[in-house]
């Protein structure tokens, strides 16, 4: 099967990151029902373009242990791969779908361009389009929908929430340099914050620590919950039915104001049993019993740690890997202090590095959590289930890990520079009070 122009009628814009764009499939063919597709994207100003899609010669070193990887002939299918191999056995093959490639045609990729781009974010128009070049797209779950529910039988509902967690934890690496010592005070989050509030991409500091959705915490989970819906950037949504109830498509929802959060809770209406007001507050404890329940976070916690020395220290390995002079060093005039990292085996800092980037996929990908609640006669699920003792209601729930995409070793140096981006505003003592305290 290759999709053609006419196909491009029965897929709607669903969202989208820095990379894909995702579409759901609203056609009757079963093959499709209840799947998203998502198809790569370009930067618009060709910065990224690499007339070779497939690894480069640096991440074949890298990445070449996992099986049939390197000979695969494009960036598509490896990143697949990635999927199955990686990030499966790290978090678990039952939350983890890696999907299948379905082809496509050219036409397909630019009907679909020019059907969803009055629905896109101006901003993300800027930056990329669809990239004309893919020859086939993933097809994978539509985790905001539960399994047994239809999208045609109104009676029945199902909530599903998209969290972005962001990095659980605080670096103790001993090559942070001692002007950056704040990192093993202040989370890389709260950090950014400061850096997009200069920059103007967020009007208000979000009030969401990731320390407290990793704490183990009850009261802590529920407290990242409500910060979530307070100011849900990119980093929070819901969807009823597979619709987007609450939260940014695509782009950002700076902050929940008395309007948002009254539509909010009457969307919930058919899920939460409640009176009016209190919906919403039920449901954010629905979906702190389910991550405090699960121990989800537990696991990406893991792999984020993968990344043992911090990016000032695995740089430096990145630059032995492409036999490059360390710029790091050099800017620094601190050879002696880096000198361990630049003396390891190569195998070493192969390691390092793919370590780091396997923690860099698992700090950005996002945590779906669907909802359908059980009634009084329903038959057993091989669900799991949760108890909403605010309402006496128990939920089946589904938990799945989406947005795992391979991050480029050419990526390391952006993310070093970023990095030093975000100390710069933390000297800035009019940014954020807790940074003046600190």
């Amino acid at each position: 099967m290759v999709l053609q122009a006419k196909d491009a009628l029965e897929w709607v814009y669903k969202g989208e990151g820095a990379v894909n764009l995702v579409l759901a499939y609203c056609g009757k063919c079963p093959d499709f029902v209840g799947k998203v597709i998502r198809i790569r994207k370009v930067p618009r100003n060709g910065s990224e373009y690499n007339g070779d899609s497939a690894l480069s010669t640096h991440e074949c070193l890298l990445w070449g242990e996992l099986e049939g990887i390197v000979s695969e002939p494009t960036r598509e299918i490896i990143e697949q791969l990635y999927v199955k191999q990686v990030m499966c056995p790290l978090l678990g093959s039952k939350h983890v779908d890696a999907g299948i490639r379905v082809l496509v045609s050219r036409e397909f990729l630019e009907a679909v361009e020019n059907k969803v781009l009055c629905q896109r974010p101006s901003w993300r128009v800027d930056d990329a389009k669809v990239d004309p070049r893919c020859d086939s797209v993933l097809l994978i779950t539509d985790h905001s929908i539960f399994p047994h529910v239809s999208r045609i039988i109104k009676e029945d509902f199902c909530v599903s929430v998209e969290i972005k967690p962001k990095c659980g934890f605080l670096p103790i690496s001993q090559f942070i340099a001692p002007e950056n010592a704040v990192k093993r005070s202040i989370t890389r989050f709260e950090m950014y914050q400061a850096l997009k509030l200069n920059q103007g991409k967020i009007s208000h500091i979000s009030k969401y620590d990731p320390l407290d959705l990793f704490s183990g915490s009850k009261d802590r989970v529920q407290n990242a919950m409500k910060s979530l819906l307070m100011t849900p950037q990119n980093n929070f949504r819901v969807f009823l039915n597979g619709s987007l109830i609450f939260g940014g498509l695509g782009g950002v929802a700076d902050c929940t104001n008395c309007m948002v959060d009254q539509a909010f809770d009457y969307a919930l209406k058919h899920v939460i049993r409640a009176e009016d007001g209190m919906r919403s507050k039920y449901f954010l404890e629905l979906v702190a019993e389910s991550i405090y329940k699960s121990g989800l976070v537990n696991r990406v916690l893991e792999v984020q740690k993968l990344d043992i020395i911090d990016i000032e220290g695995a740089i430096h390995s990145y630059y032995d890997i492409v036999s490059q002079p360390c710029m790091v060093c050099r800017q620094k005039c601190e050879k002696e202090r880096y000198a361990s990292l630049h003396s390891i085996p190569r195998d070493q800092s192969l390691k390092i590095v793919r370590d780091y980037l396997i923690s860099a996929t698992a700090k950005d990908l996002s945590m779906m959590i669907s909802f359908k609640s059980r009634e009084n006669g329903d038959l057993e699920s091989s669900c799991s289930t949760v108890y909403l003792e605010s309402t006496n209601q128990i939920f089946d729930y589904k938990a799945s890990f989406i947005d795992l995409d391979m991050k480029p070793l050419k990526k390391m140096e952006y993310y070093y520079e970023l990095d030093q981006q975000i100390m710069l505003p933390v000297s800035n003592c009019n940014i954020m009070l807790k940074l003046e305290i600190i």
